[in-house]
């Protein structure tokens, strides 16, 4: 019994030391507004751990893949991913997408695999932690308040707002700002009333598809902070670079403006964003060119706030004591699958375009930066119709009720098969159009889930279809597993 309880000991000791030295990777994933960062990460967790065509994951391809599985995650402040509701949505009947991501969270995958090295498969099997990190594009948004001061915030904030795109939904925020003297004695409530018309155009902004300049981010995802006084400010107009008065609504603001960079978005940096060795960003470019010019617009500034978030650059064992950097970053076009093949080069080439400057800067700083179109579930199939003696690459689907092209309007229950449209073969060109006009040429509507099998016929998980989510992989994670 001694021996016994000895050699349990043992084990697991050897287990614990086992699991301290395999090597993690914390894989960070964001998007913006409607990206579909809660289906790439369940899609991407099912087709690792059910085997999943991967054939451009090289360590996949290669056939050095032994099993993948889900661990319980390292650090207990951090909410787990729901990987399992989220997966019960998609394989419900009917199915359904998942709620978006409203906070923070994190899931652990184990990947055991053979190494590329002779040397080391000599050892037996290698292991690979991948925590992936997930957190709303919102609180990305937030970073670039860190190196403004509240003159900054509040001169672009209001400037935006007074822009034609904008100033329709910012009105009654702006009508409430032209009443409001900054020298006046700090209130509450005015605090509060502005504080509430500030975030309903936020709110308003982006229910309009909009993707940039909507921070603070956690007024659109308050969370545990809804109804503090760090949520309780919003800009406005200072004139002059004086010292505010002591005791004015405009000191009142700097004042709950600094708290919030303090207390909030300096937290999460140095919690979670400043912890990151890879990331992924999730971009709904085909929706910003199916809108327009405005909608680019909008697009081009989020990625420019957002790239200024990032610390590119290369890890060495330096790294532990001078901080770990982000040393790669994957812009992902989503919605691929919204798209028939022959346009999927062309939907990376203009992401590719709209990144190309951040992709330069950050490989002269030792970083690798990449851009692809991807679609980690993929909801259509290809398919040909003919119209006017011409055939067209059409995609079968179904579309989410109460969407429409032209006078038909769907059902949610019938499949469609529907001609979307061609990108331009030239990005410049497709980017300069949009800029140029109302709304692009595309026929876009959304389509719910495809309906999915939970097990093969052996009894196996079943993998999802997808788009390219394996050159992701094969970017993101590749070289740890060789």
């Amino acid at each position: 019994m001694a021996d016994t309880s000895y050699s349990d000991l043992l084990k697991n000791a050897q287990t614990r030391l086992s699991d301290y030295l395999t090597p993690s990777v914390r894989l960070g994933v964001t998007g913006l507004s409607r990206a579909g960062k809660t289906v790439f990460i369940t899609a991407l967790v099912r087709n690792l751990i059910s085997g999943g065509r991967l054939p451009f994951f090289a360590a996949d391809a290669e056939h050095r893949i032994v099993r993948a599985y889900l661990e319980p995650q390292p650090d207990d402040s951090v909410p787990r991913f729901d990987y399992e509701a989220h997966l019960a949505d998609l394989l419900a009947t009917p199915p359904r997408w998942p709620e978006s991501t409203k906070r923070i969270s994190e899931l652990r995958v184990t990947i055991e695999y053979r190494s590329a090295y002779a040397l080391k498969r000599f050892a037996g099997y290698s292991k690979l932690h991948v925590d992936i990190v997930d957190y709303p594009g919102e609180w990305l948004t937030d970073l670039p308040l860190l190196e403004q001061n509240y003159r900054t915030f509040s001169t672009e904030a209001l400037a935006l707002a007074a822009s034609p795109s904008r100033a329709d939904l910012a009105k009654p925020f702006l009508d409430f700002l032209a009443g409001t003297d900054p020298a006046a004695p700090e209130d509450e409530q005015i605090a509060i009333t502005g504080a509430k018309l500030f975030t309903t155009y936020l709110q308003a902004m982006r229910d309009s598809g909009a993707q940039s300049t909507l921070a603070p981010g956690r007024f659109l995802l308050p969370g545990e902070l809804d109804g503090s006084p760090l949520l309780t400010f919003f800009p406005m107009p200072l004139t002059s670079d004086e010292r505010l008065p002591r005791g004015s609504l405009a000191a009142m603001m700097v004042r709950r403006f600094e708290s919030y960079k303090s207390s909030v978005v300096k937290p999460f940096f140095n919690d979670h964003f400043a912890r990151l060795d890879r990331q992924i960003v999730l971009v709904d470019v085909l929706t910003a060119l199916h809108r327009g010019a405005e909608a680019v617009g909008d697009l081009e500034r989020a990625m420019t706030n957002i790239l200024r978030a990032f610390r590119p650059g290369t890890n060495s064992w330096l790294s532990m004591f001078l901080g770990r950097r982000i040393d790669r970053v994957l812009f992902a076009a989503t919605k691929a699958d919204h798209l028939p093949a022959s346009s999927h080069d062309r939907l990376e080439a203009i992401l590719k375009e709209i990144v190309d400057e951040a992709i330069m800067r950050a490989q002269t700083e030792g970083a690798g930066v990449n851009a692809l179109a991807l679609s980690a579930l993929r909801a259509t199939r290809e398919a040909t119709a003919r119209q006017r003696g011409e055939t067209l690459p059409c995609l079968r689907g179904t579309p989410i009720k109460g969407e429409r092209i032209d006078t038909i309007v769907f059902d949610g229950v019938t499949e469609a098969a529907i001609f979307p449209g061609d990108l331009p073969a030239d990005p410049t060109a497709a980017l300069n159009a949009a800029r140029h006009a109302a709304s692009a040429s595309l026929e876009l509507v959304r389509f719910a889930p495809p309906k999915l099998a939970d097990k093969l016929p052996d009894g196996k998980p079943a993998a999802f279809p997808h788009i390219r989510l394996d050159r992701a992989l094969d970017f993101l994670i590749s070289d740890y597993l060789a």
